[in-house]
C-alpha cells in the first residue's frame, strides 16, 4: 500500500487525538459565513517520503497532478505572482484587480541577488550549484522576505526548500510554517516531491529522499468529521511517475510531461469549506 497514505492516516490521528484545540482562543481565519474557523493542530510535525520508492501521491483521495505541478511551475519556473499566468483558480482570493497576489511567492523566485559567480534569481542559484558545486550545504531558497510582506498579499505558507546531494542522489527540505491538512498536505508533497524529481534530473541525478517539516500542522473544525471519514478508506499501491526523460532543462518542462501511471484512488472530496 502507499506509504504517503500511510503517514497522511498516522498524521492526522495523532492532529486529532493529541493536538491542541484553539476553540477557546481568539483566531483571525473565518468561514464564509463569518464563524471563526477553529483548529486542532500539532507543531513540527515532520514527515519523510523516500522519493526513490515511490511517488508521494494519496489513493485515499485522488491529488490532480498536473494542476499541482501547473502551480509549482508558475512560482518556480514562471516566477510569477500573477493568476493571470495559473491556469487553476486557488488563489483568486488573494489577488488583485491586476491579478497580482503582491510581492509574494514566484516574485520572490524572480528577484535577482549578486554573488561572486555572477548574478542569479534563486532558482537559477540553486540550478547552477546541483551542477557545480553539488556537495554545498548552502543550496537553498527562501520567499519569506519580512521587508516586503506588507506588500504580500498572503504571507508565505511553504517559504524554504533546502536541497542535498549525497553521492549522485538529490534529497530536499520543505519548511512550511502553516498548513491547513486536508486542503493542501498532499498538494503540496506532490509538488515539491515533483520539482525534486525535475531538478534531479536536468542536474544528472537521482532522487532520495524528501522531507516535508510543518511549524503548525491543523485541522479545521469542519474537517475533522471528513478527515475522520478520508483516513478509514481502502489505501491503494503507490502509482508510478512516468517524466519525459528528454527534458534536460528545468525551463523546457511543462505539464505534459508528467504522467501517472496505474493511479488507483478513492473519490474525490468535493466541496471542502476553506477558510479565509
Amino acid at each position: 500500500m502507499s506509504k504517503a497514505d500511510e503517514i497522511f492516516v498516522n498524521m492526522c490521528r495523532d492532529i486529532i487525538d493529541n493536538g491542541w484545540s484553539d476553540e477557546d482562543c481568539e483566531v483571525r481565519p473565518k468561514w464564509e459565513d463569518g464563524t471563526p474557523a477553529h483548529t486542532v493542530k500539532k507543531f513540527g510535525v515532520v514527515n519523510r517520503y523516500n522519493l526513490a520508492e515511490e511517488f508521494p501521491i494519496l489513493t485515499l483521495r485522488p491529488t490532480y497532478l498536473k494542476s499541482a505541478i501547473d502551480e509549482i511551475l508558475w512560482i518556480w519556473q514562471k516566477k510569477s505572482n500573477n493568476i493571470k499566468d495559473l491556469n487553476s483558480h486557488i488563489w483568486d482570493s488573494w489577488a488583485g484587480e491586476d491579478g497580482s497576489i503582491g510581492k509574494a511567492y514566484g516574485y520572490q523566485m524572480s528577484v535577482k541577488h549578486k554573488y561572486p559567480e555572477g548574478e542569479f534569481d534563486q532558482v537559477d542559484r540553486v540550478l547552477f550549484d546541483l551542477k557545480n558545486n553539488p556537495y554545498s550545504r548552502r543550496i537553498m531558497t527562501n520567499i519569506y522576505v519580512h521587508q516586503d510582506l506588507s506588500e504580500m498579499n498572503l504571507y508565505p505558507c511553504a517559504y524554504s526548500m533546502t536541497f542535498n546531494v549525497t553521492g549522485n542522489r538529490l534529497n530536499a527540505i520543505l519548511n512550511q510554517r502553516s498548513q491547513d491538512v486536508l486542503a493542501a498536505n498532499n498538494w503540496n508533497v506532490v509538488q515539491y516531491a515533483a520539482l525534486t524529481h525535475m531538478f534531479a534530473q536536468v542536474s544528472g541525478l537521482e532522487v532520495d529522499e524528501f522531507v516535508h517539516v510543518i511549524a503548525d500542522a491543523h485541522i479545521y473544525d469542519r474537517h475533522i468529521p471528513v478527515i475522520e471519514e478520508m483516513i478509514k478508506r481502502p489505501q491503494y499501491p503507490a502509482p508510478r511517475l512516468i517524466i519525459n526523460k528528454e527534458v534536460k532543462n528545468f525551463y523546457d518542462f511543462t505539464v505534459d510531461d508528467f504522467v501517472l501511471e496505474n493511479y488507483q484512488k478513492n473519490e474525490q472530496i468535493k466541496n471542502i469549506p476553506i477558510a479565509i
